[in-house]
């Protein structure tokens, strides 16, 4: 009797365990999908819009930057430009890539040089809200971390706004709307794909909008961008 009893229990332990798990995973994942949190709480430009959505006027925010206040929609052509131009795969992955991951590090080895990281927009999203932290391994990882509770926190198109918000667009332009109003006087919604292209390759090395010698680069990075997507069928 007192042996059947140990063995009952004996094999009662894996399910216990496997509804512990179980249980503490489904708990996280709804702490994390529905505990209030906000990752950027950046000060905003003060913006003066007609009725027909044109700038009347802009105050800089309180840090000196000019950001707008954060887009609800990114425009499709900045969308299009900047996933192929950043993150292909982005509607697919989880937050981190492992294809690009490994590419990055393939590609680091062959250059003995690091010349990606093959962060996903997501994750760039993660390292924008923490002010860009130094470039380590540790960092890394904890990035790759942050970026799969926001995967499960928000949707793709809210990350992909994050984003768009709050990416350097050269000096002290932060964001999309901030960006397409500096250079170019209009909304993000009515640029052309160029000038879509040319702001979605511009985050990447926002210092290229001010050096006249880099000017051709930015150019060439651009016209590099509008061929990908003809070639794609997108344009």
């Amino acid at each position: 009797m007192g042996r059947s009893i140990v063995r009952q229990k004996i094999r009662s332990r894996p399910i216990h365990f496997v509804w512990g798990i179980s249980a503490f995973g489904l708990g996280l994942l709804l702490a994390v999908k529905f505990w209030p949190w906000t990752i950027f709480q950046d000060p905003v430009s003060a913006v003066l819009l007609s009725q027909k959505g044109h700038l009347l006027a802009a105050k800089i925010a309180d840090d000196e930057q000019w950001r707008f206040p954060p887009l609800q929609q990114v425009p499709d052509k900045f969308e299009q430009a900047i996933l192929l131009a950043e993150d292909s795969r982005f509607f697919w992955h989880f937050g981190v890539d492992p294809f690009a991951l490994i590419r990055a590090v393939k590609l680091n080895w062959e250059k003995g040089r690091i010349v990606s990281g093959g962060s996903t927009l997501t994750m760039q999203v993660v390292r924008l809200s923490r002010k860009n932290p130094p470039r380590t391994i540790p960092e890394k990882i904890k990035e790759s971390f942050l970026a799969v509770l926001l995967e499960i926190r928000l949707s793709k198109k809210k990350i992909l706004s994050l984003y768009a918000s709050h990416a350097p667009f050269g000096g002290n332009v932060v964001g999309l709307e901030a960006a397409a109003w500096r250079y170019f006087g209009r909304s993000p919604e009515n640029l052309s794909w160029a000038e879509s292209c040319m702001l979605a390759v511009l985050p990447n090395n926002p210092s290229l909008i001010h050096l006249s010698r880099s000017r051709s680069l930015l150019f060439k990075k651009r016209n590099r961008l509008i061929r990908r997507l003809a070639d794609k069928g997108t344009i």
